[in-house]
């Protein structure tokens, strides 16, 4: 499938992007100790491959790929799927048991300025990107934010927002009183890492946590990505439901 490509005149500031894929994916994983989640077919593809696509779409010339988890084997598989005219660099992550937040810091001297952040397990139209890039401000964390609370799948799973206009105020997957869900796709001044290192506990943070501190000090946007679609890809149930719509997607 071919995601919905557009205009990447107002992207050149944000060339730059992270994508964490660390983790052993445990939850859609099971028992199969063979498993790599970045590569789990979905709808006939990597389901990496996806997220790969959309930042191409959307002008990114680098990635940064924190691995872990049978680092080795993902990196000789992930390699194979990255267009190349795409510089891509792989950062590996010793300490990949830990939470997401430590993962996103190995990745502190090699990034520039500015840059996108994604997950390995998340589908997103290339339209979600676009639409971040374009109304991002780049001296603050931008959320790409889903208002569309009431088609969220597994909506207890997801990431809550709090928003007050167009500012975050509170982030966390047990927030009572939300109005949006974070998508997984950010773009992060280097003060995220500043955050994330204050937010450690006993050497652990995760993304979330430092996020919300950023928050609580006035320093998140979150952007409505609109209608745009996307999908977490964290369970067996999640995966079918994004099959499902990636065929309808074709269909239309």
């Amino acid at each position: 499938m071919t995601m919905p490509a557009g205009s990447t005149s107002s992207q050149s500031r944000v060339c730059e992007a992270v994508i964490l894929m660390a983790g052993s994916g445990s939850r859609l994983r099971g028992s199969d100790q063979t498993f790599l989640k970045p590569l789990v077919p979905v709808a006939g593809r990597p389901l990496i491959s996806y997220t790969i696509q959309a930042l191409a779409n959307a002008g990114i010339t680098k990635i940064n790929a924190v691995i872990g988890f049978e680092g080795e084997r993902l990196r000789t598989a992930v390699t194979k799927l990255v267009p190349s005219n795409i510089e891509t660099r792989f950062i590996e992550n010793r300490d990949w048991e830990k939470k997401n937040g430590v993962s996103l810091l190995t990745a502190a001297k090699h990034v520039d300025g500015p840059f996108l952040l994604t997950m390995s397990d998340h589908l997103f139209d290339t339209a979600a990107i676009e639409r971040l890039i374009t109304l991002a401000n780049l001296s603050e964390l931008n959320v790409a934010i889903d208002r569309k609370v009431d088609r969220i799948f597994d909506l207890a799973d997801a990431m809550k927002v709090q928003t007050r206009g167009d500012r975050v105020v509170a982030i966390d997957k047990a927030l009572e009183k939300y109005d949006a869900i974070d998508v997984g796709l950010l773009i992060c001044p280097r003060e995220v890492f500043d955050y994330l290192e204050r937010a450690k506990t006993d050497g652990d943070c995760s993304l979330a946590e430092g996020m919300d501190a950023m928050a609580r000090d006035g320093k998140v946007r979150g952007i409505d990505i609109g209608e745009a679609w996307w999908q977490d890809v964290d369970t067996p149930e999640m995966l079918r439901e994004a099959e499902e719509k990636l065929r309808a997607l074709a269909r239309n």
